[in-house]
């Protein structure tokens, strides 16, 4: 789960999370509001009638200050709300959620404490996860509430229709990144995004903040305990067609890693990439075939050799390591009671005991491979010390196991390699020492 973070952290640092927030009229237009108090309706026009942000809010917060109780109480709040929007996050929470007490139901205003909120948690995920999970569970409980908001009177059934194409999308992503950063939860998370992406128009899957969402949704899919490698892969590559070309490099270097991974070659990675450009979801019958495991490539190679015997000692050790115990046997039955010379590097060594590393792997892991046992204990000044790279050993095959793996040899001993005589040197023919 670490990886996910990780990854995901350095990829919203660059990618564009959210666009400025749509805003959504929910206030009565003036047109349609009556104010009989003639100072009452020049405070409110005053409101309405400002340019500056900033002038705005001032106007707007001496009116509902003024007139707590007015008809227009819900119109003000909206433009309060607009103005505070444009230069500061804190105003505007506190001026959505005094609309929320007058109208529960008002999209606008929990779509914004939830984008303001998410972003802050943003803002946080380095310095204090703790804040971070907190400020998304608070996110969360808000963007619950306004996918299950009813529509306010006098909202049209158009209107609320559109707002929710915008609110829900982004609510449901909300709920994925809660998912993910504050309850640890990768399939409630998967579920969340993937409902973002069913509702979210196909082509503005293709831009962020959907788009970014669907990068996320793959690398989440890839930590899964088991992890889902076809969808993970897909919606990594969905990502990679239309990020921006400066995030492309590494994005696929993320997709090629976990394809590889998994399916042990690259073959086949561009034609899924090409199909990802051209659907949201993978289609039901797409599949990626795994990588060969140790036992498949074990057993095959039993298979396909008629003369076990003529197998190098590293290959031997391979099967009887990875294969069925019946093929493992086959294998063992060439080898067993038979001398051989055991040629490697000396991880640990006694006097009647050698333990030795003979494949490439066992040297860099530094971890025997072969054990051999030997026929006469060696004097200490003969013992082998570790990290010697070790000749002339040999010793009878006497058993293996499988897990932990381990070829273990009896009567082993150490051969010296003898020194050939030095050649006399004969005078050629027809040469006389000189006297």
């Amino acid at each position: 789960m670490k990886k996910l973070f990780v990854a995901s952290a350095f990829v919203l640092a660059g990618l564009t999370l959210m666009p400025a927030p749509t805003m959504l009229a929910q206030a009565p237009p003036a047109d349609q509001i009556t104010i009989k108090d003639q100072v009452e309706y020049n405070a409110y026009n005053n409101v309405v009638t400002q340019t500056d942000a900033k002038a705005k809010a001032s106007a707007a917060e001496s009116f509902l200050q003024t007139y707590p109780q007015s008809i227009v109480k819900k119109a003000v709040l909206d433009s309060l709300i607009d103005a505070y929007a444009t230069y500061d996050q804190a105003k505007t929470v506190d001026a959505a959620t005094r609309m929320l007490q007058l109208d529960p139901n008002n999209l606008k205003a929990m779509y914004l404490i939830v984008f303001i909120k998410k972003q802050q948690a943003n803002q946080v995920a380095a310095s204090n996860p703790a804040q971070q999970a907190q400020l998304l569970d608070d996110a969360a409980a808000l963007a619950t509430k306004g996918l299950a908001a009813t529509k306010p009177d006098g909202v049209k059934d158009e209107d609320f229709k559109k707002q929710k194409a915008t609110t829900d999308p982004f609510f449901h992503s909300v709920l994925a990144y809660d998912d993910i950063y504050s309850k640890k939860d990768l399939k409630a998370a998967i579920a969340e995004f993937r409902t973002e992406l069913e509702i979210t128009a196909p082509d503005a899957t293709k831009v962020a903040p959907a788009l970014n969402d669907t990068l996320i949704l793959g690398q989440t899919y890839t930590q899964l305990q088991p992890p889902d490698m076809v969808n993970g892969v897909w919606f990594l590559l969905r990502a990679e067609d239309f990020a921006p070309d400066n995030f492309k490099p590494q994005i696929d270097k993320q997709a090629r890693y976990w394809y590889k991974r998994y399916h042990g070659k690259e073959d086949g990675f561009d034609d899924i990439k090409a199909k990802a450009a051209t659907s949201v979801f993978p289609p039901t019958d797409l599949t990626i075939k795994p990588a060969d495991t140790p036992a498949d490539i074990a057993n095959k190679v039993v298979a396909d050799t008629p003369d076990l015997s003529t197998l190098a000692l590293a290959d031997k050790e391979f099967i009887l390591t990875n294969a069925s115990k019946e093929n493992a046997d086959k294998v063992w039955d060439t080898i067993k009671d038979k001398t051989s010379e055991i040629p490697g590097t000396v991880i640990a060594a006694t006097a009647s005991q050698i333990q030795i590393a003979v494949t490439d792997d066992a040297k860099t892991d530094k971890k025997a491979d072969f054990t051999v046992n030997l026929k006469t204990p060696l004097a200490d000044k003969d013992i082998p010390a570790a990290g010697t790279d070790l000749k002339g050993l040999i010793g009878t095959f006497d058993s293996y196991t499988q897990s932990p793996p381990q070829i273990i040899l009896r009567d082993g001993e150490i051969q010296v390699e003898k020194k050939k005589p030095t050649p006399t040197h004969k005078p050629a023919a027809g040469h006389h020492p000189t006297h």
